[in-house]
């Protein structure tokens, strides 16, 4: 494991990792609909009501607002109207793999990762390949059946919000922590679906120790095959932005080579995110909301940046308007942390590093 510097630090930037994800889930909720709301839909939304450049949540509606309906959460997401953070699976897992640390180490089995969904998580808050993952479990199935038996989800993003909490845990040790979120990725998906995960927590833990998020992009692709669709991908997009091209261009660019996959596979969604982490060069502000704006899985894609900007940048680093209105409060479905602090989610974290047991 690479040094991170004091305990004081690791201890913000862990928080500041929690806080990244929570805010920028809040920023992407309202307009979480990647087949409705395009990049042109969003920042048309953006323009009318007066809020580009983004630099703080989401706006209401704007009088005459004709775009596309916003989730039917947007009203605890907007700014001025945020009292904590909503409820969503994308901070739900993060809380859920914390919960499986604590309870059975960094030694766990994929069977134990399904064993506390059943006993943690209602069903009807899974989707996708974590539903048919969920489903396959009640009905008997074991890992990798869970995976893959009448599950057409395989690789999209899923495993891929379930990864942070991998990263937080090990700082500076992006093997470690990519190994980690394979063995809880199997439970519910394959093949690219998989390596967004070891990605995404190889990522987060790069983001403790590199001296740029350039450097964290390159060392979280040494953790998957070269050859995979996704490496290949934020390759390209890590290239894109080496030849100075535009953001949008970029996103252009590689929105044509990655067409049919949908709006919530792994792959487009990667690439979304990596061109957000670079043109946002570090900038928390910058980052979540260009990740946000580059569309598809708008409130997945938000939370992992603003992950990776809040461990680079620490909790003290990050602007009040995105902290404040989470009133350090985090709502979720899973069984008993309903209105946990915020605050407490990163000490419990900060007790895992370098724990090789419960």
């Amino acid at each position: 494991m690479t040094p991170v510097g004091t305990d004081t630090e690791l201890a913000d930037r862990i928080l500041g990792g929690w806080l990244g994800r929570i805010a920028g889930n809040m920023l992407g909720k309202p307009v979480e609909q990647g087949d409705l709301w395009t990049r042109e839909r969003i920042d048309r939304y953006l323009r009318q009501a007066g809020a580009l450049p983004l630099t703080d949540y989401l706006p209401a509606p704007a009088a005459g607002h004709d775009g596309p309906p916003l989730r039917p959460e947007w009203r605890q997401c907007v700014r001025g109207r945020i009292h904590g953070s909503c409820r969503d699976d994308d901070v739900d897992y993060a809380v859920l793999g914390l919960d499986l640390l604590e309870t059975h180490g960094f030694g766990f089995t994929t069977e134990q990762v399904g064993d506390l969904w059943l006993l943690r998580l209602p069903y009807l808050q899974t989707f996708t390949a974590e539903r048919a993952a969920y489903r396959n479990l009640a009905n008997g199935l074991r890992p990798p059946l869970t995976a893959t038996y009448q599950n057409p989800y395989q690789e999209w993003i899923g495993a891929l919000i379930r990864a942070d909490i991998y990263g937080w845990t090990c700082p500076g040790a992006p093997r470690r922590a990519a190994a980690l979120a394979r063995r809880d990725a199997v439970l519910s998906h394959t093949g690219n679906g998989v390596y967004g995960a070891m990605w995404a927590a190889a990522l987060i833990s790069a983001a403790f120790t590199a001296p740029t998020v350039r450097h964290a992009v390159d060392e979280a692709l040494t953790v998957i095959p070269a050859s995979s669709r996704l490496a290949r991908t934020v390759r390209r997009v890590a290239s894109l932005h080496e030849t100075r091209m535009g953001w949008e261009d970029t996103l252009t660019t590689v929105a044509e080579e990655t067409a049919g996959l949908g709006w919530i596979h792994t792959v487009p969604n990667a690439a979304v995110l990596t061109a957000g982490l670079l043109y946002g060069g570090g900038d928390f502000t910058r980052t979540i909301a260009l990740t946000v704006r580059g569309g598809l899985d708008t409130d997945s894609n938000g939370a992992t940046a603003g992950s990776v900007a809040g461990v680079l940048s620490g909790a003290e680093a990050i602007p009040g308007q995105w902290t404040q209105p989470l009133e350090d409060t985090v709502r979720s479905a899973v069984f008993g942390f309903d209105g946990v602090r915020i605050s407490a989610l990163a000490e419990r974290t900060l007790r895992l590093v370098g724990a090789d047991a419960p």
